[in-house]
């Protein structure tokens, strides 16, 4: 039965990295995700069905647009890639620990699979559209009122309440002093939406771990404190990252 469910979210999880290279290149142009139907980006060459099958076609055309030879981003490939086995990680993580039909298996699934768009729109066009941040709120506020949750509902919203006015202020402070954006307004609301999933106990960590990420990039990669950066993607890593391992290294803390 096992093997069934990880060939299916196999299958399910590459056709949703194939929907999430949609939204990446679409959503930063504020382009319809349903219309046009998929097509190549540089020469418009609408791709039937048969040359659309995530990874495979990838593959098979090696990268390149079979109607004008144009490259195809090596991205679509790594999403259509890693979706589903972030997918079958959660899975074995909750679904096979409680049943596949437990909340925190859809949980931890939705919040995991969104980070995914949001890491490559951050990282490719320096942006977190708010279709994908804002919704985790009341998403992550509904999954607390279920009984079988691990979060409840008054943690969830205050925690939500407390990020969002501590960062709010803190990219309010950064204006006046410095006059520029310090924060992004994605990256609040997408903090803001994270911590309705994992509540007050977690987001300290996952503000650190996600910081000291980008500080390390940042000294390593960038050294310009002029050029714009994608602390989205870090926050993002951090997310994933802290659903699969947070309470390990919590209960170790602890101990």
């Amino acid at each position: 039965m096992t093997a069934i469910i990880i060939i299916l979210l196999a299958i399910f999880g590459a056709a949703l990295g194939s929907f999430f290279n949609v939204l990446i290149h679409r959503l930063p142009q504020n382009k319809s995700i349903i219309k046009p139907l998929s097509s190549c980006a540089s020469c418009g060459y609408k791709i039937p069905f048969y040359l659309n099958i995530p990874i495979i076609s990838y593959i098979v055309l090696k990268g390149k647009c079979k109607n004008c030879g144009a490259s195809i981003h090596w991205h679509h490939l790594v999403v259509e890639i890693i979706t589903p086995l972030i997918l079958i990680a959660v899975f074995f993580r909750y679904g096979a620990r409680y049943n596949l039909h437990h909340v925190l298996f859809f949980k931890y699934a939705i919040l995991c699979l969104v980070m995914i768009p949001i890491f490559f729109t951050d990282a490719l066009h320096k942006i977190i559209p708010h279709v994908l941040s804002i919704p985790l709120i009341p998403i992550g506020l509904l999954f607390s009122l279920h009984p079988f949750s691990d979060l409840d509902f008054k943690n969830a919203a205050i925690t939500a309440l407390v990020v969002f006015a501590f960062l709010y202020i803190i990219a309010l402070l950064y204006m006046l002093i410095r006059k520029q954006a310090g924060l992004g307004g994605g990256d609040i609301w997408l903090l803001t939406g994270i911590a309705t999933f994992l509540g007050a106990l977690n987001m300290p960590f996952i503000f650190i771990l996600s910081a000291l990420l980008g500080i390390l990039w940042f000294v390593i990669f960038i050294r310009d404190r002029d050029l714009e950066f994608a602390f989205g993607t870090f926050i993002a890593v951090t997310t994933v990252f802290w659903v699969f391992a947070g309470d390990r290294i919590i209960s170790l803390i602890w101990i």
